[in-house]
């Protein structure tokens, strides 16, 4: 699992960049974009899979040669959970997948490359996915195993662990939109109820961690949360500014951040708002799974570093159009746009704004008590075929580089 650093097309949501190849090789057990991808269909862009891909698992010495000519001091990866364990469980360890992942990290460190390790990146054991994954319980217990698995194999090399990528995406696509496999299209419920899970299997991985390998391996667990920063369409307008404020609160950052960096449960405005739409449609419970007083003390503080992926900013107002049926849209009622005069990036939702990381760096730093920050994602996506000269590319890192810099140095970062 690694973006598509030979291509240099670093493209998000796509089956191609978020496989390493080898998708049946040497033992591996099939994961839910595996099964998804080859069901055909309009499922995927063009009918892709991830089969091949950019080839990482029998082209990583040719990954390791770019990481060296770019003179790079960390390299995040994702490992398959499904080429570890095939049925997503310990009962059945490949052997194949371990001196896979073990020649990379090794080789890493003799370059003396930090390693940062996400244990999972959206590619679900189908044997997972078949007990009900990320919609059942039962997968708080089995990824908690699962991390406690890789600590053991890996710890003692790696220090930097990142639980989930992106849990706002791989609930609400996975299990409200159905874009993401399973596909599973659960308005107003799926995607909630898997963040729920998500968040508390998190919390279990890193107290897993902080209890039985923190004092030996002396390493550091989070999550990956991505949001864009969010700004009133119009400065002047109240109703522009709150709903800034539930983008913000509750579509986006605030929604897993809160939990896990200030008080173990959702922010106070996603749960009212929820609760009285709830109560609306006739249900006798809200939507939103509640935590309970022990699972709040559980969550809270699991996170050593905060993780931020970062690619755009919108601009937001009050929803125009409610949909029918209830949805986290429809709850938030809230919507992002871009300014006319944002460039465009190779994908037709990425506007490049710069200067929003910035700003999104100091909200951090104020609401979630000053944490250490790692970047974990940023990009510029290309066109397809991309250009010969990539001056956009460049320009795009230089701004942003630029604005980070001013973050750290004007803003106190």
């Amino acid at each position: 699992m690694v973006d598509c650093l030979r291509a240099g097309i670093p493209v998000k949501r796509c089956p191609v960049c978020l496989s390493s190849g080898g998708w049946d090789a040497d033992g591996k057990g099939p994961n839910v974009w595996d099964t998804f991808t080859h069901q055909g269909g309009d499922r995927v862009h063009k009918n892709q899979t991830g089969d091949v891909a950019c080839g990482s698992y029998t082209l990583w010495e040719e990954d390791l040669k770019c990481i060296k000519q770019l003179g790079l001091t960390h390299y995040r990866f994702s490992l398959s959970w499904s080429r570890l364990l095939p049925d997503g469980t310990t009962g059945f360890i490949n052997q194949k997948g371990i001196d896979y992942y073990t020649k990379l990290i090794d080789s890493l460190l003799e370059m003396s490359v930090i390693p940062l390790v996400t244990l999972y990146h959206f590619d679900l054991p189908q044997a997972v996915e078949d007990q009900g994954g990320w919609l059942s319980e039962k997968i708080v217990e089995i990824f908690e195993q699962y991390a406690q698995f890789c600590y053991t194999i890996f710890g003692d090399r790696v220090k930097h662990w990142i639980t989930i990528n992106e849990p706002y995406y791989a609930s609400r696509l996975s299990y409200e939109s159905g874009i993401f496999p399973p596909g599973k299209k659960l308005k107003g419920i799926g995607g909630y109820r898997a963040a729920h899970n998500m968040i508390k299997a998190h919390a279990k991985a890193w107290h897993v961690y902080n209890t039985f390998f923190k004092d030996k391996q002396q390493g550091y667990v989070s999550i990956a949360l991505d949001s864009d920063w969010a700004e009133p369409l119009d400065p002047n307008s109240l109703a522009d500014k709150e709903a800034t404020e539930r983008y913000m609160f509750f579509f986006r950052l605030h929604w897993f951040a809160n939990p896990i960096f200030i008080d173990g449960d959702y922010p106070a405005i996603m749960k009212s708002i929820i609760s009285q739409k709830s109560k609306e449609e006739g249900l006798t419970s809200s939507r939103l799974p509640e935590f309970t007083e022990e699972e709040k003390a559980m969550i809270k503080g699991t996170a050593d570093f905060f993780c931020l992926n970062y690619y755009t900013t919108r601009n937001v107002k009050p929803l125009d159009v409610m949909p029918n049926k209830p949805n986290s849209n429809s709850d938030t009622g809230a919507e992002g746009i871009t300014e006319p005069n944002w460039p465009i990036a190779g994908a037709e939702w990425l506007a490049v704004v710069p200067w929003g990381i910035r700003r999104l760096l100091a909200h951090i730093k104020h609401s979630f008590g000053n944490p250490e920050i790692f970047i974990t994602e940023n990009g510029f996506a290309q066109t397809d075929p991309p250009a010969l000269h990539d001056v956009h590319r460049w320009g795009y890192f230089q701004e942003t580089l630029r604005e980070i810099l001013k973050a750290i140095k004007q803003d106190g970062g």
